[in-house]
């Protein structure tokens, strides 16, 4: 069975265990019998949810900057940019000071996971679905599908212990990005982040498209016209390093991670690259093997019985993708004049709370209260980002400021913004059937994920005043 409009996942048989396994750094040690099991349910119906896509050789990377030409038929339709941004401004939101990053020698005035959300009638949205129709991924349209409720627009992230997070301001952030490059990395919620970006920044101007590529057109470019010249990008590639994908019709039921390898079709263009998001995640909760030493040597595999291979924790697996693609970053701009700013999305969980093809899978109309913790795979996949992120940032390469996008537990508190069973058309027009495809993974457009990007221009403003005063 596939989901239209995202990665076709289809589901296994059996009991799936993907719980965390032996440390990598003692790969043939321990046994994995007295292991804590984390969130097993959800583990389970992620695993069915995202078996799937293959690499497709044809998706070739996008070609340089220099080479691509705008194509005015992928222009997108926006006939009224501006309707409610100048009424946000008007509400006296103030921007706060700065926003966190790793580098301590940055103002730390305020912590944007520290937060809750705050229900706000006149919070409102700056783009919908008819606006931003042709950048909204279709399983995300929760609006155009028949999604009844929208109360799940009407709350805003208020940050404890500082004022207001502003309302996002495309014109401010075009300004800082004039003739530089934003290029989103990841899977599909690196995709779904961009696509809630382009929406916002299509209030200022419409951009146009440039490129598009492979299977979903994974790899995709836009170009914001003059006065702006900004150009964002996005490259599919769900673990960062190299990776052979799955492909059951072929009879390949796992993953190979090539550790200590970059993925090429993004590590290739780097030197055009300005600003970096990577956000990956859910694809290392699949069966794979993990491969070392350029390929050469197997340090294991996560859950790949009856294939003799020993069993490794997949935490430190994804830690290990990160030090690998964060760490060639660092290296390839070493030395050079051309300031980057790379900054990670940490992981965002999903919300199954049921089968995922029945009716009721994530039902939620309302955030989660306030106290509820981050913990289990949900934290654990956070740290090792978190991790990654402040042992590169200790090598002190000026050229290169690396930041941590924390949305974890804003994201774990809106169960709320999922499509659900609305990432179809009008899923119940002749009833409630006996299967109701869900998605309770990616999060509506517009909706709660359109917060990251408010914080996403708050770290990019905190780099772009540093950068100026160089």
């Amino acid at each position: 069975m596939t989901f239209p409009g995202k990665e076709h996942h289809h589901h296994g048989h059996g009991h799936v265990q993907n719980t965390p396994s032996q440390p990598v750094s003692s790969y043939l040690t321990r046994n994995l019998g007295n292991r804590v099991l984390y969130v097993v349910l959800p583990l389970l119906l992620l695993h069915l949810y995202f078996f799937a896509h293959h690499l497709q050789p044809s998706a070739s990377p996008p070609p340089s900057l220099a080479e691509t030409s705008v194509n005015p038929s992928f222009n997108i339709n926006n006939e009224n940019k501006k309707k409610n941004i100048e009424k946000k401004r008007e509400k006296g939101f103030r921007v706060p000071v700065s926003a966190s990053t790793t580098d301590s020698s940055s103002p730390q005035e305020c912590d944007f996971t520290d937060g809750r959300w705050v229900q706000d009638n006149d919070a409102g949205y700056l783009y919908n679905d008819t606006t931003c129709r042709s950048i909204i991924q279709e399983g995300q349209n929760c609006m155009a599908h028949g999604r009844p409720d929208t109360g799940y627009l009407r709350w805003r992230w208020q940050p404890n212990g500082c004022d207001h997070l502003a309302p996002f301001d495309a014109t401010s952030f075009l300004r800082m990005l004039r003739n530089k490059h934003l290029a989103f990395i990841g899977d599909s919620l690196a995709r779904n982040q961009l696509e809630s970006l382009l929406c916002l920044l299509s209030t200022e101007v419409t951009p146009d498209m440039m490129y598009h590529n492979g299977e979903d057109s994974r790899f995709r470019r836009w170009r914001f016209p003059k006065p702006y010249n900004t150009t964002i990008s996005i490259y599919w590639s769900p673990f960062l390093i190299k990776g052979i994908e799955k492909d059951e019709s072929k009879g390949l039921n796992y993953n190979t991670l090539f550790l200590d390898i970059v993925d090429e079709r993004w590590a290739m263009e780097i030197d055009e690259m300005d600003l970096i998001v990577f956000a990956i995640g859910h694809w290392f909760l699949h069966p794979a093997i993990y491969l070392d030493n350029n390929g050469s040597s197997s340090l294991g595999c996560h859950f790949c019985g009856g294939m003799n291979h020993t069993e490794v924790d997949f935490y430190d697996v994804f830690r290990m993708a990160f030090d690998t693609s964060l760490n060639h970053i660092n290296g390839a701009n070493d030395g050079k004049k051309k300031n980057k700013l790379v900054t990670v999305t940490t992981f965002s969980p999903s919300h199954f709370l049921g089968e995922w093809d029945k009716a009721g899978a994530c039902p939620k109309k309302e955030p989660e209260r306030d106290d509820v913790v981050v913990e289990g795979m949900n934290a654990e996949m956070r740290r090792r980002q978190v991790e990654a992120v402040a042992a590169v940032t200790k090598k002190k390469n000026r050229s290169v400021e690396f930041a941590i996008l924390d949305v974890t537990r804003l994201a774990v508190l809106r169960p709320d913004g999922h499509p659900g069973p609305y990432m179809l058309p009008f899923p119940f027009a002749h009833g409630v059937g006996e299967r109701v495809q869900n998605d309770c993974v990616h999060w509506c457009l517009p909706g709660p994920i359109d917060t990251w990007n408010q914080i996403y221009l708050e770290i990019v403003k905190n780099w772009w005043k540093k950068w100026k005063q160089q």
